[in-house]
């Protein structure tokens, strides 16, 4: 039974950093996913020594810990399954340093995205790794769940930017991992372990990443398919002819429909569009990787090409999958969005197959799924729209799920691309990685001794998370 002490937390952050009432407690007890379970007690901490402070009462006393940034995970990494004390490190939020000279920059994990990149530019130099969220999504929170976005294909995930972090262990000791310089060739890579671990191995209270110039042109273009598979054909062949996209994202008709439904767009409701974009320097660099786009594209029966180099129009052409997300659910208002599978990653090979396996198991299942994402990086979204209050629906779902991930893995794919594990994915996770499983865990062990930092996912998550998630909307309507 988890008992924790409010008064000794008080004492260690003060009174006006922790909360305790169940409407906050609630609040905190779920992230963009489905899932929900409420915490014992929640901690705002100020600076590493609070942070150690902390986890040596918790470690001492074998109460879960749950480091958490803005929350905007999609399958219930922060989720306190075994309640305990919910860390929210977003006050941690200091840029400590850009040092250009040497092309990197330190920051404490409660760092928003947007605000670095900000703070970046005047030096004309960016943070890639982006994702959607990066006007709420936290650095430290990036670098648990090595997110990336929509220039992943050329510039790489957060486990490409991060040079080093500094970690407070379970026990409170606290140690610097890595090097702030481009290159260390000796030891294990321990900093690497932190990335994508889902905060199960230590709690980051700072980060040295690396930062790349600003592009000063960038040309984004647009072809549109009558098949999917011809999309996904020339997916393949964009990434196996040496071209370079900076951008290379597909959506689907059932996306298309939704985006015009939602923000009127007049998007051709053909059955593919890919989207791509070039930068560069010089136009002499990125002309060429536009008319080689073209090229593949047409080869494969692609048709409609716009192109501009200019921002008000590259906005234009990009707004139907900014706004894909939220506009799905205006595809059918009977039917809601689920995030239950949806960020798989295919080699680019398979990439058409793929795309034309999910509809068919779509419609075999009596379900409408989606798919879409950032093709360039191999990344294919879905997205399970649904009657939640249909039980038949939610069967569906875990059978379709399951049937997908079974292909995903039998061509070579992997569980996520992006999103991490947390608890929707946990099944798929542990059967992709059966044999590393134990491995993985005496990892955690060496870690965390007492398991008490987020315990319960990945390697440790629910094998049946239908059921789980059907309660989750049965009690909250």
């Amino acid at each position: 039974m988890v008992s924790v002490n409010i008064e000794k937390l008080k004492a260690i952050v003060g009174e006006q950093n922790i909360l305790s009432d169940p409407a906050d407690l609630y609040i905190y007890g779920s992230d963009s996913s489905v899932h929900q379970a409420m915490p014992h007690a929640v901690a705002r901490p100020q600076n590493t020594e609070q942070v150690q402070a902390i986890m040596r009462y918790a470690n001492s006393e074998k109460i879960p810990v749950i480091p958490r940034g803005s929350a905007s995970v999609m399958c219930g990494q922060v989720v306190p399954v075994y309640g305990g004390i919910i860390l929210d490190m977003r006050d941690m939020n200091r840029i400590l340093e850009i040092n250009p000279e040497d092309g990197y920059c330190r920051v404490e994990p409660g760092v928003v995205d947007d605000d670095l990149n900000r703070a970046l530019k005047p030096y004309g130099v960016f943070y890639p790794p982006t994702p959607a969220s990066s006007v709420v999504a936290t650095i430290g929170g990036e670098i648990a769940n090595n997110a990336s976005g929509t220039r992943s294909v050329k510039y790489g995930a957060a486990r490409d930017a991060v040079l080093a972090v500094k970690v407070v262990m379970a026990n409170g000791d606290c140690f610097s991992l890595g090097a702030n310089t481009r290159v260390a060739a000796s030891g294990y890579p321990l900093e690497k372990l932190l990335i994508g671990s889902e905060g199960t191995l230590a709690i980051i209270v700072e980060a040295t990443l690396r930062f790349v110039p600003i592009p000063k042109l960038r040309c984004m273009g647009i072809a549109k398919f009558n098949l999917l598979s011809d999309a996904g054909h020339a997916i393949s062949e964009i990434m196996s002819s040496g071209c370079q996209p900076s951008m290379l994202e597909l959506i689907d008709r059932i996306a298309i429909v939704a985006a015009n439904k939602a923000e009127k767009l007049g998007l051709p409701e053909v059955d593919a569009i890919l989207l791509f974009e070039a930068d560069g320097m010089v136009k002499e660099v990125v002309d060429p990787e536009v008319q080689k786009f073209q090229s593949i594209c047409e080869k494969h029966n692609g048709f409609g090409f716009e192109y501009s180099y200019e921002e008000k129009e590259r906005a234009r052409i990009w707004a139907g999958r900014s706004k894909l997300f939220p506009s799905l659910s205006k595809y059918d208002e009977r039917l809601a969005s689920t995030s239950l599978a949806d960020d798989m990653a295919v080699p680019f090979s398979k990439m058409a197959e793929t795309a034309d396996k999910i509809h068919e198991v779509a419609d075999r299942h009596g379900l409408v799924m989606t798919a879409y994402g950032h093709c360039g990086a191999g990344c294919m979204h879905t997205k399970i729209l649904m009657d939640t209050d249909d039980e038949s629906q939610w069967e569906a779902a875990k059978a379709a799920v399951a049937e997908i991930y079974d292909f995903v893995q039998s061509v070579g794919g992997t569980t996520s691309a992006e999103h991490g594990i947390g608890l929707s994915k946990a099944a798929a996770f542990k059967k992709e990685k059966a044999e590393t499983l134990e491995l993985m865990r005496a990892i955690k062990k060496a870690f965390d001794p007492n398991n008490i930092l987020n315990p319960g996912k990945l390697m440790d998550g629910p094998d049946d998370w239908v059921s789980e998630t059907q309660l989750r909307y049965q009690t909250s309507k």
